[in-house]
């Protein structure tokens, strides 16, 4: 594309110099994709151009994700497909186009936002320590890191037979537990002695009974050099050889999949979050506490299930331990938050334990902190915890999961030391959150500490082992959106650092593992002997009754549907922009209510900035609009029984769920109602895009064009009364999509199985990771720990 926009705009100088002068004359330094087509559209329009659309002037400009322009240069960031950056300026006085290398496109952006652009600052480059690590080269298997890992060492199996088959040997004779070896023992000395093994196992198993158990056969078996972990049952210790067998004659990487996920390795979970408050009761809605909260407690009890099965079928006895760690806090308010340990609910020995935060002094922190403040206490955090960790397990654990920027950074200071696996789940980045937050990070940073964050983001994503997302939109976004990932790829922060290679999302590291709803809470409205049909009456008070402590409006007419969202009353859930939707469009308001749960109703109840904000135009929009007859605002915290009888109750009133984000990393919201029956309507920026199909299992609506969204919702509810079998089509189709793609189940048996096989990568490939290693040390100490360094100042009142 780049060669031949080169020859375009030789050959058409005279219409390139004049479009450009028109990006130059609105006066922006920044233009966004948006602002470049308009403006490109508006010339072809003015000069009666059309054929311009059709040149590689035109699939160039639709490509750019921004143009940067100081006379006489205008830089552009090209993107033509997923995942793929170019990098081209324009010379206005020369007229010439040429291509420029990332850092060349970054130093320009800088000398926007600084008066010194000639300021020598770090320049952070990670490509030089990944051009001997595998990495994918298609757009398409982005997020598939596993299967692409497995087909490269099943071909290198059969093209080097006896060094594959010697790490496979070294890597069964290292799992363990207690002092009781696993699979191998040192009988077998080599792989012609394996093989052996396996040939002598087979014929002695062929004569047993399948249901025979490990012990009644663990005489014999043992002498041939075989230990627990093969299976419980004869039939699952014949399948468990075959599967080997078979990967040492023939490899293959379904096989090789299979078999590295029946090795018994992982009896201990360590999982990381540590900011806002984290508990099972109450804590939903206020500050920082949200979906991330509810994944991780559904997470927990799924891998629990699945990790006793597992180790069942293995034949072995052991119990499965999960310790969440999270932050003590003193003043808790009604929260279990200031209890150092809780059993969580519905699981057999999940605990959530709590560890504070401390000052250099080593005094503990007793209030709420935002998640922008917590970066000066992870670290001493992370000690505390890690020799908790120890003591409760008396071993390493063989897992450790982050969650968001501060349980990832955690989780990577603690696997550094302790030298075990780690996974890393963003849940939501935050530097796409924000317009320029990395540009513009100065004039943000005395209130969102973004240099601290994204280094940090830096450092735990690079660090991972493997990263688990539950989108391909999280990683690499789609042909008209940046990943969430991807933006970490290339980006500078004028003053601090120019990022060249950050982040790579063919790396093999990322999977998409999409989480699901608890389908024993989150079930369709029809499963009617399921129902709670006893919270009725609480529910007929609660969405219908009259005025109540944190609540405003009553809704008049009661024979309407509803329109039903719930989120945390925060800028970028935008139920503000929800609300002043459903205001200003006629037809929504005719034809149904809104119902709204979130945040608290009284702004002195709330100690978040962003939150008081949002509540205080809240409020603003009631008034304006006279909404207090047709909204009902309940600023209250549900349980999750009385949030899945909720749905399904809206649902017999053939109501419909709204999630109107400016973004949503993936949308647990949107899964439930779903799983519940409720037609959803869900912004199209994010997790959504990718788990409702438009029109068939909901509607995509985009948050930027209210308006328009408000006019799909509104045709839906027109159509429904025209038509009652289209909502009951959606309704079906919202089910059957969570049914067949986001289980719990589904969820667990996959990350258990990323972890066996990327602890073998680990084993396998340690070597050629110790060197980025080594650089991202290099880059927590000397550049993170000065940054937080001057938050604990800043904030020594604490």
């Amino acid at each position: 594309m780049i060669d031949n926009l080169i020859q375009y705009i030789q050959d058409n100088r005279d219409a390139v110099y004049s479009l450009f002068r028109r990006f130059q004359e609105t006066g922006k330094n920044l233009m966004l994709r948006t602002e470049l087509w308009d403006a490109f559209t508006l010339y072809c329009t003015e000069t009666e151009n059309p054929g311009l659309f059709d040149s590689p002037l035109a699939e160039a400009i639709a490509h750019t994700q921004e143009a940067a322009i100081v006379s006489p240069w205008l830089y552009l960031d090209v993107r033509p497909r997923v995942a793929h950056w170019q990098y081209l300026r324009f010379h206005f006085e020369a007229m010439t186009m040429e291509e420029v290398s990332a850092s060349q496109f970054l130093f320009f952006k800088e000398g926007l936002v600084t008066s010194d652009p000639g300021f020598r600052i770090l320049e952070i480059d990670l490509t030089p320590f990944e051009r001997h690590f595998p990495k994918m080269t298609q757009t398409r298997s982005i997020g598939h890191g596993v299967e692409f890992l497995n087909r490269r060492f099943s071909s290198r199996l059969a093209n080097d037979l006896a060094k594959g088959d010697e790490l496979i040997l070294s890597f069964l004779k290292v799992h363990g537990y207690g002092g009781m070896p696993f699979m191998i023992n040192d009988t077998i000395k080599n792989m012609a002695g394996l093989q052996q093994a396996l040939r002598t196992g087979m014929e002695f198993l062929a004569d047993q009974a399948d249901d025979a158990t490990w012990q009644e056969v663990s005489s014999r078996l043992q002498p041939m050099g075989f230990e627990p972990g093969w299976g419980r049952r004869v039939d699952r210790i014949v399948d468990s050889f075959s599967l080997l067998a078979d990967i040492l004659e023939a490899p293959d990487h379904g096989a090789l999949e299979q078999f590295f996920s029946r090795i018994p390795m992982i009896f201990n979970i360590v999982i990381l979050s540590p900011h806002g408050y984290f508990g099972q009761e109450n804590v939903l809605g206020l500050p920082d506490t949200g979906g991330q909260v509810v994944y991780i407690l559904d997470q927990v009890r799924a891998l629990e299930k699945e990790m006793r099965s597992r180790i069942y079928e293995q034949g072995l006895d052991i119990e499965p331990q999960i310790i969440i760690l999270t932050r003590l806090l003193p003043e808790a308010g009604d929260t279990t938050c200031n209890q150092a340990e809780e059993k969580v609910n519905g699981t057999q020995n999940v605990k959530i334990v709590r560890i504070p935060f401390r000052s250099k002094d080593g005094a503990v922190i007793p209030q709420w902190l935002s998640r922008f403040e917590v970066w000066p206490y992870l670290e001493r955090y992370s000690l505390e915890a890690e020799r908790e960790v120890m003591a409760r397990l008396g071993r390493r654990p063989d897992l450790i999961i982050g969650n968001y920027s501060d349980g990832n950074l955690v989780a990577t200071l603690m696997a550094l030391r302790l030298g075990v696996t780690q996974c890393t789940i963003a849940h939501a980045l935050e530097k796409t959150k924000y317009l320029y937050s990395a540009l513009y990070w100065q004039e943000m940073e005395e209130q969102y500490h973004f240099s601290c964050q994204f280094t940090a983001d830096l450092i735990a994503m690079n660090a991972a082992d493997f990263i688990i997302t539950s989108t391909y939109q999280e990683i690499a976004g789609s042909d008209n959106m940046v990943g969430q990932y991807e933006s970490y790829s290339s980006f500078t922060m004028p003053g601090l650092q120019r990022v060249v290679s950050g982040i790579n999302v063919f790396d093999p590291k990322f999977n998409i593992v999409s989480p699901g709803a608890d389908a024993e809470v989150y079930f369709p409205y029809s499963d009617k002997e399921r129902r709670l049909s006893g919270l009725h009456a609480e529910l007929d008070e609660l969405v219908f009754g009259g005025g109540r402590a944190q609540s405003r409006g009553v809704l008049i007419d009661q024979d309407k549907p509803l329109i039903f969202s719930m989120a945390r009353l925060d800028h970028i859930k935008n139920l503000t922009g929800l609300v002043e939707w459903y205001a200003g469009n006629p037809r929504l308001r005719e034809q149904t209510n809104l119902l709204l749960i979130c945040g608290t109703v009284n702004p002195d109840n709330s100690s978040d900035n962003e939150e008081r904000a949002q509540i205080l135009r809240m409020h603003a929009l009631f008034d304006e609009h006279g909404l207090d007859g047709q909204v009902r605002w309940l600023g209250i915290r549900l349980d999750k029984n009385l949030t899945g009888e909720l749905y399904r109750y809206l649902a017999d009133k053939r109501s419909a769920f709204i999630q109107p984000a400016y973004f949503e990393a993936f949308g647990l919201t949107v899964i439930e109602a779903m799983a519940s029956g409720l037609p959803t309507f869900a912004t199209s920026y994010g997790g959504p895009l990718e788990i409702i199909e438009n029109g068939i299992s909901g509607f995509h609506i985009n948050p930027n064009h209210g308006a328009e969204a408000a006019d799909i919702i509104a045709d839906f509810f027109i159509r429904c009364q025209q038509e009652p079998e289209h909502w009951q089509a959606l309704s079906e189709g919202a089910i059957n999509r969570v049914q067949s793609h986001y289980t719990w189940k589904r969820y667990a048996k996959r990350l258990l199985s990323l972890t066996c096989i990327y602890g073998f990568w680990k084993f396998a490939t340690n070597l050629d990771r110790q060197e980025t290693s080594r650089y991202l040390e290099m880059l927590y100490h000397l550049q993170f720990r000065p940054l937080a360094a001057k938050i604990e100042k800043s904030g020594e009142s604490f």
